[in-house]
């Protein structure tokens, strides 16, 4: 049972390895075709463009927050909270209501926080960090009731691991919770064993919609 543990667990850690050399590669094509194409853009059509693509955002966000809204969390034998029905993934220019807190899904920015172990000692926006559960990662979250200690054991955790990235959400429900797209659950401190089983379940988990996207080149702070 033991040696079956561990040769999953070293297969995630290969396939995960395997999707940040993936990334690092596309990264320097990008940079290879951005700084070798030159191309001519009329101002007035950019600004046109802008426009439509910017009233037609607000508009999907609009239609994405009533339809967020009519889903409702369903709790497994697990203890894992799902959201029970489709989590739209529209890129939008302003702020989401989203029907949880925190968020584990739906329309979002598209610039994502980078989430490659990173910590963050204040709050993020909802719409950044969403962009990152879409990529795969895991959002470890905590308030002010969270234990000191506690904080600094989880953030160790995270700056060990891939996809991953915390920060504070004061407004939440309970201490300490654990995010990825459309899941998440509540533990009792960074000791609680759900911690490891969310973190080896979800990060680039088979819920995530774009497997293998980037973690890096986005938000840091």
């Amino acid at each position: 049972m033991g040696s079956a543990k561990k040769t999953e667990n070293a297969s995630r850690k290969a396939r995960i390895e395997e999707m940040r050399r993936a990334e690092q590669a596309r990264e320097r094509r990008n940079r290879v075709l951005t700084i070798t194409a030159s191309v001519i853009v009329v101002a007035g059509l950019v600004a046109g463009g802008a426009f439509l693509i910017s009233s037609q955002s607000d508009d999907d966000s609009a239609a994405s927050d009533s339809k967020a809204a009519s889903g409702k969390f369903v709790t497994g034998k697990d203890g894992v909270k799902k959201w029970s029905t489709k989590l739209t993934q529209n890129h939008v220019t302003k702020s989401v209501k989203y029907p949880m807190e925190p968020p584990v899904g739906g329309d979002h920015n598209q610039v994502w926080m980078n989430c490659n172990g990173d910590v963050y000692d204040k709050a993020i926006k909802n719409e950044n960090a969403v962009h990152s559960l879409e990529h795969g990662a895991v959002w470890v979250t905590y308030n002010s009731k969270a234990s000191d200690a506690d904080v600094k054991a989880l953030s160790e955790k995270v700056k060990k691991t891939p996809y991953s990235l915390m920060s504070p959400v004061e407004d939440q429900k309970d201490p300490v919770m654990l995010s990825a797209w459309g899941h998440q659950r509540t533990v009792t401190g960074a000791s609680d064993p759900d911690v490891a089983t969310f973190f080896e379940t979800y990060v680039q988990g088979k819920q995530t919609p774009e497997p293998g996207a980037a973690c890096t080149n986005g938000l840091s702070k």
